[in-house]
């Protein structure tokens, strides 16, 4: 019965940290996936009911939510155009290249959150240190792989995943040098998870092609992303034994609150909801008046900052400052208003009420409510992880499962199809 409780409490990180990145589609790039980390975060410490972690909840959240973010900076819409080819050699390269990409989202957004849960009284983590150490790394990796070996994985796109492959490798010393053995098995974990979910995606993103069926099967590739990375993120967390956590800073949580309940949304509203993509929106959906239609949704969008974001500054102003008076459903509320907060963004942004509505708008409120209630369930039971904690040896055997299975996938794609609108050629096979 624990373990069934704990469970149930991987899946609903995992359907969480799912659910924003597939509403992360719509605003795309570092602040999307910010956006969408934060979530995925705030939901493992509501259902984790530590004290200790709940009085630096605003920080842990954002400092998570800049982790998963950084590897918004990475192109990789011709690494899936490669999964849509016809041959065995491009399809492979293509899937295991989002292997490498999803995993790199998920090492760093696991591996600054893990940090951040273990930065304790006695050995307090070096943040300004890790950033300089990481950016040194992701200037110096990129550099190397880039201009001096030319190994380049999406030509003639972007090739920051080099920069950001730096980058981990830094944190991942860090973690290691200081012996941070925990957070480096989240990271670890979720880089496994979030990069088998982005090569798993793929796969069902081309099968659901290759289907009649009228569905958005790229919001499904995203979605197994962050349902894989969540996943590994929460197993990574979840059976794990942490340490007392550090004393609050109270400076760094108001900068954290402020951070996410105003800057990252300013951002995200900024870049997402200009002119040109909401009227190319309305005109697509044939809005006979389109700028009347637009000057609507920037009213929406912006009284959604100020309800919502007016309420999380003055309600949780006072949680902030009174660590003592959370409580489970405090955690519950922000995490169900963080997360519809987001989702209602995309449907202002889609203008879908005009026209029906497309399924996967719908099918994120239903995620929203299941999740609800599976966190509202989850938080009256005190489950404990009865089983081994995750080791170092297990992920190798994982990461050596999860290639074999991306190969396997591979095999099938080339043998459901030719090659699709959309198939890109990185290798061209002499015949």
């Amino acid at each position: 019965m624990k373990v069934s409780a704990m469970t149930m409490k991987l899946l609903l990180v995992a359907m969480a940290l799912g659910t924003a990145w597939a509403v992360r589609g719509q605003f795309g790039h570092e602040h999307g996936a910010a956006w969408a980390g934060g979530i995925g975060v705030l939901t493992v410490l509501v259902l984790a009911k530590r004290a200790d972690w709940y009085k630096k909840l605003p920080i842990i959240v954002a400092l998570g939510a800049i982790g998963w973010g950084v590897g918004g900076m990475m192109s990789y819409g011709m690494v899936v155009g490669y999964g849509r080819g016809g041959d065995m050699l491009n399809v492979s390269y293509g899937l295991l290249s989002l292997f490498i990409i999803g995993g790199l989202y998920g090492f760093i957004g696991g591996g600054i959150t893990g940090l951040s849960l273990a930065s304790t009284h006695e050995k307090k983590v070096s943040w300004a240190s890790l950033i300089t150490q990481m950016v040194a790394g992701g200037y110096l990796i990129w550099g190397i792989l880039i201009y001096q070996f030319e190994w380049l994985m999406t030509p003639p796109r972007s090739e920051l995943w080099a920069a950001c492959l730096g980058a981990a490798l830094a944190l991942g010393w860090y973690a290691y040098r200081n012996q941070y053995h925990n957070s480096l098995k989240v990271a670890l974990f979720s880089g496994l998870g979030a990069g088998f979910g982005f090569a798993f995606g793929n796969f069902l993103q081309v099968v659901g092609s290759t289907t009649d069926i009228a569905f958005n099967w790229w919001n499904v590739m995203e979605y197994s992303l962050g349902f894989f990375g969540g996943l590994g993120m929460a197993y990574g967390i979840f059976a794990e034994k942490w340490s007392e956590s550090a004393p609050p800073d109270p400076l760094a949580n108001r900068l954290g609150w402020i951070f996410l309940a105003v800057l990252l949304p300013v951002i995200n509203l900024i870049q997402a909801f200009d002119y040109e993509k909401l009227l190319g929106r309305a005109e697509r959906t044939g809005v006979a008046a389109p700028g009347s239609l637009i000057n609507f949704q920037y009213i929406l969008i912006w009284g959604s900052l100020l309800v919502f974001g007016s309420f999380l500054l003055f309600y949780y102003r006072k949680k902030v400052k009174n660590v003592k008076s959370w409580s489970d459903q405090d955690g519950l509320l922000l995490c169900m208003l963080y997360l519809a907060w987001y989702i209602m963004l995309s449907n202002i942004m889609g203008a879908n009420w005009l026209n029906g509505g497309d399924l996967k708008e719908y099918l994120y409120w239903a995620n929203l409510l299941l999740i609800g209630l599976g966190i509202s369930f989850s938080l009256k039971k005190n489950a404990e992880w009865s089983v081994s904690p995750p080791t170092f040896h297990l992920w190798y055997r994982y990461i050596t499962g999860a290639v074999v299975i991306i190969f396997i996938l591979s095999l099938i794609l080339i043998n459901v199809h030719t090659d699709l609108p959309g198939a890109q050629t990185r290798f061209v096979i002499w015949e």
